[in-house]
């Protein structure tokens, strides 16, 4: 599964985006999503995550209630909807794949290349 993520951009504290993650191969219905970011100086953490069928979803306290996980199987597409930014939501932001279950741990078999979140203050 190759992975590749979009959306980013700069952002007032308050508004929304949309971040979109676009899967290649015929596997993606099957595997996990999650959604992680990376500030400056600090660890990549986890942000929301959804299971392969789209059943379950999972989030961090910090983003609980503002951002959306959801995917979009038969477009090979996951996506985060980000609402009520804060400037701390700031950082690069990857999508990932893993085939179990654990979707809060950060070990994922497959990963994309990022995409910088702004939110100004």
């Amino acid at each position: 599964v190759q992975l590749q993520a979009s959306g980013g951009g700069l952002m007032q504290a308050g508004g929304s985006l949309r971040l979109s993650c676009a899967a290649s191969g015929r596997t993606f219905s099957s595997v996990g999503v999650g959604w992680f970011r990376q500030a400056p100086g600090k660890e990549r953490e986890f942000v929301a995550a959804i299971s392969w069928n789209g059943g379950s979803t999972f989030y961090a306290d910090s983003v609980k209630g503002r951002f959306t996980i959801s995917r979009d199987n038969a477009k090979n597409r996951a996506y985060l909807q980000m609402n009520s930014l804060k400037p701390e939501d700031t950082a690069v932001y990857y999508c990932a794949a893993r085939w179990l279950n654990g979707y809060r741990s950060p070990k994922y078999d497959y990963w994309g290349q990022g995409t910088q979140v702004t939110v100004s203050s």
